[in-house]
């Protein structure tokens, strides 16, 4: 059996959904309170097609676990940090890819 091999603080034990990959080293990039993203199980749904979205969804030992919507799939992400939930959500939303048209100051 493989062990779950570490880059930087991205740990891949699972394959990532597409364009979660590039927000997540992002994130740990601009935000030194986010200590590691471990990616969990991918599953198709019907609802999550355009854009990435990510949503909080509940607390963990260490930090928060996350759902990431992406090219009709999701996964579950959990995030080791000291961010409470609003503050994970802000730094989440300022890591999505910038869209056309978009108005946000880049970081």
């Amino acid at each position: 059996m493989r062990l779950r091999t570490a880059k930087g603080k991205l740990k891949v034990e699972h394959s990532i959904i597409d364009g979660v990959r590039d927000l997540l080293e992002r994130l740990l990039k601009l935000h030194p309170e986010v200590r590691s993203v471990i990616p969990g199980v991918i599953r198709p749904v019907r609802d999550a097609r355009g854009e990435v979205k990510v949503h909080v969804t509940v607390p963990t030992t260490n930090g928060w676990k996350a759902i990431a919507l992406s090219a009709g799939a999701r996964q579950e992400l959990f995030i080791s940090t000291t961010y409470s939930r609003e503050q994970l959500e802000a730094a989440l939303r300022d890591c999505l890819p910038r869209t056309r048209g978009d108005s946000r100051v880049p970081g």
